[in-house]
C-alpha cells in the first residue's frame, strides 16, 4: 500500500468526499492517480472535510503497485497544484489512513481587527468584535474530555456521538484568535459548532458555566450552529504518538 500526505485549499471544492457531478478533493485526487498509474484507484482519507474547509496535513491511503513514489508525487502535483499539494510514501502493511489514526488536530482562525485581509480572507472568519478570551477558555475547559457531543454536530446516520476531545485551546494572535482542537475523531461539523459556541461565550451571549449543561442536554437546537467553513483547517493527523508529515506544503 501507499499513502499520500496532502495539503489542499478547500475554497474550490465541495469537501473531501467524492460526489457525482461535484468537484471534490477525493475526486480530483483519484482522477489524477488513475492518469498517473493507468488504473482505477480508490483513496481513503484520515478525515472528511466539509465544503470550504482546508487541510494542511491530510493523509490518504490507497493500494497500488508504484515503482517510483517521488515521480508519482511530481506527476500529481503537476496535475493538481497549487490547490492540492502532495507527497507520497510507502505505508506499512495494514496501514489505513482513517482507522490507523489516533488523533486529528484542527485550527480555527478568527480575524477580529476592523479591517479585512484581502489576501487571507479565504482562511479566516472575519469577525471584528472584542471577544473575551478568558471566558472562551473557561467554556472550553468544560468541553474537554470524553462526552456525548450530540449538541455540537449533525447526527451521523450510524454510530454514536461520543468522542474524546483531548484539547480545546483558545489563544490571542496579533490580528485575532486561534482555536485549536484535538480529538481521537470528530463528528460532522463538530469543530465548527464548538467554535461558534465559544464565540457566543466570548461575545457575552452565553455564560461560560452554561456550556456544561448545554453539552449534557445533547440538544442541537440549543447551540447556535456551525461557524463559517473557511476559518477551519485540518492541521495534522497523528498515528501512534507521531504525526505523519511527509507533506508540509502551504495551501
Amino acid at each position: 500500500g501507499s499513502d499520500v500526505c496532502s495539503s489542499d485549499l478547500g475554497t474550490g471544492f465541495h469537501g473531501w468526499a467524492r460526489q457525482a457531478g461535484l468537484r471534490t478533493v477525493q475526486g480530483a485526487l483519484e482522477v489524477a492517480l488513475e492518469r498517473a498509474l493507468r488504473e482505477p484507484v480508490q483513496v481513503v482519507a484520515a478525515g472528511r472535510t466539509d465544503a470550504g474547509v482546508h487541510a494542511r496535513g491530510q493523509v490518504a491511503s490507497f493500494r497500488a503497485a508504484v515503482d517510483d513514489l517521488e515521480a508519482l508525487a511530481r506527476a500529481l502535483n503537476g496535475m493538481l497544484g497549487p490547490e492540492i499539494a502532495v507527497a507520497a510514501r510507502e505505508a506499512p502493511e495494514g496501514f489505513h489512513a482513517r482507522f490507523s489514526a489516533t488523533a486529528r488536530e484542527y485550527v480555527y482562525r478568527i480575524r477580529t481587527v476592523a479591517e479585512p485581509d484581502p489576501f487571507g480572507h479565504r482562511y479566516v472568519w472575519h469577525l471584528p468584535e472584542d471577544l473575551s478570551v478568558p471566558a472562551m477558555r473557561a467554556a472550553a475547559a468544560l468541553l474537554v474530555g470524553e462526552h456525548d457531543f450530540a449538541a455540537f454536530c449533525r447526527r451521523p446516520p450510524s454510530g454514536g456521538t461520543v468522542r474524546r476531545l483531548e484539547r480545546l485551546s483558545v489563544r490571542r494572535t496579533g490580528e485575532g484568535i486561534e482555536i485549536g482542537a484535538r480529538a481521537n475523531a470528530f463528528l460532522h461539523q463538530m469543530v465548527r459548532s464548538l467554535v461558534r459556541m465559544l464565540v457566543d461565550v466570548g461575545r457575552g451571549k452565553v455564560d461560560p458555566a452554561a456550556v456544561a449543561g448545554i453539552l449534557a442536554a445533547g440538544d442541537r437546537s440549543r447551540t447556535p450552529g456551525p461557524a463559517p467553513a473557511q476559518g477551519l483547517t485540518l492541521e495534522r493527523v497523528v498515528y501512534g504518538r507521531r504525526p505523519l508529515t511527509a507533506a508540509r506544503a502551504r495551501g
